[in-house]
């Protein structure tokens, strides 16, 4: 079994930086692609990034390039997401989810987080 455990999250003002982390169980973590998503009120839940086994690859939806960057450390079992210059629009909860392939679909991610709550403010 399986189990995702995020932190990090909190409220930050406009323009600030978070860098969440999410602890994942079992010795095969480097086996698996790696990835963020978010889900504001009221909406569905959207891909933000992936990461490759390795760590060599990464892939990041286009309303977070440049801003977000996920990263891994398989000796630590643990995926981050580092997130600078955030926006009120970067409001949501945020989930870590371990995948079967290097995608931004949902159904391509087997394991999820409890989610980690992310308030930007303005």
């Amino acid at each position: 079994q399986v189990q995702l455990v995020e932190s990090g999250g909190g409220l930050v003002q406009a323009g600030g930086s978070l860098r969440l982390s999410c602890a994942v169980s079992g010795p095969t973590f480097s086996m698996h692609v790696m990835g963020w998503f978010r889900q504001a009120p009221g909406k569905e839940r959207e891909f933000a990034a992936a990461i490759s086994r390795s760590g060599s690859g990464t892939y990041y939806a286009d309303s977070v390039v440049g801003r977000f960057t996920i990263s891994r450390d398989n000796t630590k079992s643990t995926v981050y997401l580092q997130m600078n210059s955030l926006k009120p629009e970067d409001t949501a909860v945020y989930y870590c989810a371990r995948g079967s392939v290097y995608s931004q679909r949902t159904n391509d991610y087997d394991y999820w987080g409890q989610g980690t709550q992310v308030t930007v403010s303005s």
